[in-house]
């Protein structure tokens, strides 16, 4: 398993994703044409900016229908993970229904928002995902909204109020955090997605 293909849902930070794959060995390809991302091996979605430009930026790309219909192992980051739930209340939009749950804005608990900075995840034991990361390890966010904890959740984080760090749903998965930014604990995720999903 050598490939890696990244969405190009036209907002985000792509290449520093790209880049954390290659320097783990993989080969990763950024694209948004339609054949390639139905025919991946393994996919990211990745995610910066708000979800309804997101949104509107994979309609324009006809995008939508073909993530939902993906069998293969999918990894959505930061507002990646956010995407895949049924709804999200910044920008009032439904967003892809992969997984059950809606992205709120965190509550004011009197602590900064974003949200920015490293913080402790806890995950369900002997979730392939977290294979050999210890358990409370520190990964890095930046976000102001957050999916509550809820049957899909499989790691959780602590900022005024408990939040999914981590969501599974059958062959899609979603990180709330930054792997690519999270130093060594980062990249053992992203190479467990490649090496144990």
């Amino acid at each position: 398993m050598n490939n890696i293909t990244i969405i190009n849902t036209g907002c985000a930070n792509l290449s520093s994703v790209k880049f954390a794959f290659e320097r783990l060995g993989y080969q990763a390809e950024i694209t948004d044409d339609l054949a390639k991302i139905q025919s991946a091996e393994k996919l990211i979605l990745p995610g910066v900016g708000t979800a309804s430009a997101a949104m509107q930026s994979m309609q324009s790309r006809q995008l939508i229908e073909t993530i939902q219909q993906l069998t293969q192992p999918v990894l959505g980051i930061c507002l990646g993970m956010q995407l895949m739930t049924d709804f999200s209340a910044e920008g009032e939009i439904e967003t892809l229904r992969l997984i059950n749950g809606n992205t709120q804005r965190l509550p004011n608990k009197g602590l900064p928002l974003p949200h920015m900075g490293w913080n402790k995840v806890h995950y369900q034991d002997n979730h392939p995902l977290f294979i050999d990361i210890p358990q409370d390890s520190y990964f890095y966010f930046v976000h102001s909204y957050a999916v509550l904890p809820n049957e899909n959740t499989i790691a959780t984080c602590d900022y005024g109020v408990p939040f999914s760090a981590a969501i599974a749903r059958n062959n899609f998965y979603g990180v709330q955090f930054h792997p690519e930014r999270s130093g060594k604990v980062g990249e053992q995720l992203l190479r467990n997605f490649m090496e144990n999903l």
